[in-house]
């Protein structure tokens, strides 16, 4: 019955949404001013039997149509811009190789954001979307779309806009893609390789490109709408773009602008309960035995884990009350443990039968895992114009402008979980056989915890504001009898963020409103000091809702806010030709200088910073005794900090093309190399350079290809300059043991991630071997690659997470982390710092192929098959402290890189529609390869570095999406698309703390999508 409700309620949904598009449909046919004025539209870009130029120059062996070329010069269009080089050369292979994702494949996908699209190639891992993050309240980056390439990191990836860099939208300097103007995207290039020596910093995993059609003309628009079959995450998005040419063609203007918004999926409830009627979350725990010598595992891998330190109304933790728990109406109960537990009533709070923190099955309502949105809703606006004019047939002068706002919002998490604390006996709130059992037991006060779902559910809210302008000249020269191409530039971007936050407490108000005595026959807060401040008692025994002032003084309607400014300058200019010709053909050389200056500023409230004149008290903070006006962190989360840096890049390169062989007999050949040197004003100057090469055999079709190359990225500003980000972390584990404590115990902190202003750049060697078979004579539709690589990182700038810093203090005895915490005082914190002090090692091999098939079987049309898969062989990341060892994080499911990840897809298109499926998996994994595996009698003694676990395997996914498109005229076209065709679940990933306890970054955690849109092209 209840599946039945559901589909019903998807049905009404898509019938509206379908009707207003069909309403959009016959108005677009009904346009015969639009028919007739407007050219039609080009003709479908199928790659040729042949096409030997456009595709070596870009090494573009798999895309199934032939790619627009790269940069819309004024120079000639013979010039093949090749994003994984600076050279411009007709004929040119690149020995980097670069997937490319066509217009047409980005409009097959039919996602609401063209981040999607190019986020789901095997290559690319770890990348950060609306999925990610949502569990966070501090981090800054929910709802930020970067990519990641290798694993490295979004950091390690470069993404350019038109061969240029872009202002990042977060102060680790990553750019937002909801903030590009997608509709004019009509290629992107992904440069499998370090790039550094031809691009900059950055480009350590490789560059992604994004290329505009920069000589649009005419008018086009998209309409589409979706939901899930759940009924939530309902997306709308409508684009357009206009571009028009005056002045004899020589003034050219284009126009386009973007809304969409998705509603995201919001949180479940408090329990194991998921939004809409997901089933699939079973709050699966690594649960710590806390035992590492008895021949059994340390970790158990078990569904249902609960938190024995809280519930939902209210428990009482520790001491000879222990296990009372609170219902709804405040009457108190037996709590009920699982795995059998018999609370020990000591004041250490254990649970007898159970593990360090946790228990398994029993009662699951105060559990908070599935109160964190499954996907952060998002709304971005997009408005873009770029204008050029030729001032002579060979020069070009242009501008663009890209205005841009995303907003997003979240829940971490269900009301604010609160553990250890202190409540008198003589609280008026509490029941009166409560208050008599402490009497009878000679107890003052108790331990208590509670999930808190008597407050109003946090919710982050994020809005990213984007300004960004480029002026530029480009176009061709004649220098010493041969032909130059110039391309200078310079970009202004602003990037604005404004971080607010509802509905969170203040600790300190909290704790003396929870702490109520009666005068006078009414009760109120037992502090004098609190109550002149406004201070309200609450009732935290059940589920009674506190009182409107209680709420205004505890979660106040000014909540944590964070503002940030980043500024981005870069001047570039650049020169590319062939000054001589030599005995295999002309010698290419490529050169310029660049200049870029970045600058944050961000500014806080003063209860999450601490009191300053950035961060005055105010009407809407006012001064309060019960908080820290110095250092600030008074909030439950989200305690936001001021900080400032600045630093400035000055960059040279120089690139060279040497042909080496040109012969019938022995094929093609040239080596390509490029250098640059880059001084940066906080760590100095450094080098980077490549060297490499492409063979094209006399065997029709084969290539071989090879490049080498030392590359670089630069600490960011959030790395050298960053205000402190902390993170409110429940259920910490102090592994120390006492008699009270004889497993160790559990401990809310705050984490505290800051800056240092003396990290170096990491420096990466990174190698590639490749061969590719491309459009053979006896069979042109095919192309086929295989690209093995090598990447050795080092000075990685990284950070140990909390866990770490403690345990190689406490159990490890290292005393080199061990001034970064304190878990004794009332304002338990761990500071995690990023040095340069790790290194990565990472190998592994990429396949791809593709082939194209005109009139299959006789019938009119193409059936394209494209397939492309990345294996990992290893990544191992060595910590580089000592008594650490090197992870290989390789087929980690509960990471970013499996082992194997590919991409299929199969589409058949003609006059009259198109049909498209697609197939996307990942193999089976681990959740980590450092633990080891072995049952109860056969393990060997548990180590930090290497502990025991009974389970350690994590399946992988299989995903199969359908998609079509039906033209009905040649200017319009309507269009489906189903991801996710058999609504396959996410696998648990398990944690040792509450969680969610799964991987957005790998798996679908939304289920089966609908969309539906209509085209529009005149």
């Amino acid at each position: 019955m209840h599946s039945v409700t559901r589909d019903r309620r998807l049905t009404g949904i898509l019938n509206g949404n379908a009707t207003s598009l069909a309403v959009l449909a016959v108005a677009l046919l009904c346009s015969p001013a639009l028919a007739q004025t407007a050219p039609p539209p080009p003709a479908e870009a199928d790659m040729p039997a042949s096409a030997p130029d456009q595709a070596s120059a870009a090494d573009q062996t798999l895309a199934p149509q032939l790619p627009a070329q790269s940069d819309d010069r004024a120079a000639s269009t013979n010039d093949i811009v090749v994003t994984g080089t600076r050279i411009t050369s007709s004929g040119f292979n690149a020995p980097t190789p670069t997937t490319v994702i066509g217009e047409e494949q980005i409009l097959k996908n039919a996602q609401p954001n063209i981040f999607t699209t190019v986020a789901q190639l095997p290559s690319l891992q770890g990348s950060t979307g609306a999925n990610t993050g949502t569990f966070s309240t501090s981090s800054g980056s929910q709802g930020l779309s970067s990519f990641s390439l290798r694993g490295l990191g979004t950091i390690r990836t470069l993404t350019l806009l038109d061969g240029q860099r872009v202002v990042g939208a977060n102060v680790t300097g990553v750019p937002d893609i909801s903030q590009f103007p997608q509709l004019l995207i009509k290629r992107v290039d992904i440069v499998t390789g370090g790039a550094s020596a031809s691009y900059g910093s950055d480009a350590v995993g490789g560059v992604i490109n994004f290329i505009t059609d920069t000589k649009f003309t005419g008018f086009k628009a998209n309409v589409q709408t979706g939901v899930t079959t759940y009924g939530d995450d309902g997306q709308v998005l409508f684009q357009a773009a206009v571009g028009k040419s005056f002045a004899n063609d020589r003034l050219h203007v284009i126009l386009s602008g973007e809304y969409a918004k998705e509603q995201g999926v919001g949180p479940g409830n408090f329990g194991e309960d998921l939004a809409g009627s997901r089933d699939w979350y079973r709050a699966t725990t690594l649960v710590n035995t806390g035992i590492m010598n008895n021949g059994s595992p340390q970790y158990l891998v078990r569904d249902h884990g609960q938190a024995y330190q809280y519930t939902k109304y209210g428990l009482i933790s520790a001491g000879p009350l222990q296990g009372t728990a609170f219902d709804a109406n405040g009457q108190p109960f037996p709590f009920q443990y699982g795995s059998n537990g018999v609370p020990a009533k000591d004041r250490a709070g254990n649970v007898n039968g159970c593990f360090v923190g946790f228990c398994v099955g029993g009662d699951q309502s105060g559990h908070v895992g599935s109160g964190t949105s499954l996907q952060s809703a998002i709304q971005r606006l997009n408005g873009y114009t770029r204008i050029s004019y030729d001032v002579a047939p060979d020069m070009e002068v242009y501008m663009t402008a890209n205005v841009a706002q995303v907003k997003t919002h979240n829940q971490p998490n269900p009301g604010s979980a609160k553990t250890g604390l202190t409540v008198q006996c003589a609280n008026p709130y509490l029941p009166a056989s409560i208050s008599a059992a402490c009497a009878a037991n000679g107890i003052t006060s108790f331990q208590y915890g509670l999930s808190n779902a008597i407050l109003p559910n946090i919710r982050v809210n994020t809005d990213r504001r984007q300004y960004r302008f480029v002026g530029g000249l480009k176009g061709k020269a004649d220098l010493l009898g041969t032909n130059w191409t110039y391309d200078t530039s310079y970009e202004h971007g602003i990037n604005i963020t404004d971080i607010d936050v509802d509905n969170i407490s203040l600790t300190g108000r909290y704790n003396q409103a929870i702490n109520a005595t009666r005068i006078n026959g009414q009760i109120v807060c037992a502090d004098a000091a609190a109550r002149a401040a406004g201070c309200q008692p609450i009732n935290i025994f059940g589920g009674a809702t506190p009182s409107a002032a209680a709420l205004a003084y505890v979660t106040p309607a000014a909540g944590p806010f964070q503002h940030t400014k980043q500024t981005q300058d870069a001047f570039a200019g650049s020169i590319s030709g062939e000054p001589i010709t030599l005995w295999a053909g002309p010698l290419a050389v490529a050169a310029g200088i660049e200049y870029r200056r970045e600058f944050y500023r961000v500014n806080a409230d003063p209860y999450g910073a601490g009191v300053s004149d950035i961060s005055p008290n105010s009407t809407l903070y006012p001064a309060d005794p019960s908080l820290n006006s110095v250092n600030g962190s008074n909030w439950y989360a989200g305690n936001y900090k001021n900080g400032t840096g600045k630093y400035n890049v000055l960059e040279s390169f120089l690139e060279l093309n040497l042909p080496i062989l040109n012969s019938d007999t022995l094929g093609r050949a040239n080596v390509n190399a490029a250098g640059r040197a880059t001084r940066y004003s906080t760590s100095g100057v450094v080098y980077a350079w490549k060297v490499g090469g492409t063979w094209d055999t006399p065997l029709d079709g084969l290539r071989f290809r090879a490049v080498t190359s030392r590359d670089v990225r630069a600490p960011n500003l959030s790395e050298l300059f960053a205000a402190p980000v902390t993170t409110t972390v429940p259920n910490f584990t102090d592994p120390r043991r006492t008699a009270e404590n004889p497993n160790g115990r559990q401990v809310l902190i705050i984490q505290n991630t800051i800056g240092n202003t003396a990290l170096r750049p990491e420096i990466a060697r990174n190698t590639e071997l490749g061969v590719v078979y491309a459009r053979p004579k006896w069979l042109p539709g095919l192309s086929l690659s295989f690209d093995y690589y090598k990447i050795k990182l080092n000075d990685v700038i990284s950070s140990l997470s909390a866990q770490q810093v403690v345990n190689l203090c406490l159990v490890d005895n290292i005393p080199d982390t061990c001034g970064a915490f304190d878990l004794d005082s009332d304002s338990k914190f761990v500071n995690v710092q990023s040095f340069n002090l790790a290194s990565i090692k990472t190998d592994g091999f990429d396949i791809e192929a593709s082939y194209q098939w005109r009139k299959p079987l006789g019938i009119d049309g193409n059936f394209t098959l494209r397939g492309l898969t990345t294996h990992v062989i290893k990544y191992v990341t060595d910590p580089g402290l000592p008594g650490t060892i090197p992870v290989d994080s390789a087929g980690a499911n509960t990471g970013a890189t499996p082992n194997w990840k590919w991409l299929v897809t199969e589409s058949y298109d003609n006059d009259a529609f198109s049909i498209t499926l697609q197939q996307r998996w990942f193999s089976d994994g681990v959740y980590g390869n450092q633990y080891v595996v072995c049952s109860a009698g056969n393990c060997p003694v548990s180590t930090s570095n290497n502990p025991t676990i009974d389970n350690n395997t994590m399946k992988g996914a299989f995903y199969f999406d359908i998609g079509g498109a039906l033209n009905v005229t040649k200017q319009v076209s309507m269009f489906f698309k189903v991801d996710n065709l058999f609504d396959h679940d996410p696998e648990p990933s398990p944690q040792t703390n509450t969680g969610l306890d799964v991987n957005p970054a790998l798996y679908d955690t939304l289920g089966r999508f609908y969309r539906i849109g209509v085209r529009a092209r005149f």
